[in-house]
């Protein structure tokens, strides 16, 4: 089942950087700290507001990025 709903873009957040549910944590950012080492329990535990779908959007949405596909985040302006 995908995840990406979770993936939104907003101007007026992160100036419209794709973020998770509207927080202000970008995938970007939540993709370099999987890919320093730091497993998903350790990135829940140092940020409690996020949930373990929110990084496994993130993971598809770099995925997709990846694959040379074109992502919109729903909510994009």
């Amino acid at each position: 089942m995908s995840n990406l709903h979770r993936v939104t873009s907003d101007p007026a957040i992160c100036h419209g950087k794709p973020v998770v549910r509207g927080l202000r944590y970008p995938v970007a950012d939540l993709l370099d700290l999987l890919a320093a080492g730091m497993s998903i329990e350790d990135i829940l535990d140092d940020y409690p507001d996020l949930e373990r779908e929110d990084l496994l959007a993130a993971l598809e949405f770099g995925a997709l990025a990846a694959g040379n596909r074109v992502v919109v985040p729903f909510d994009a302006a």
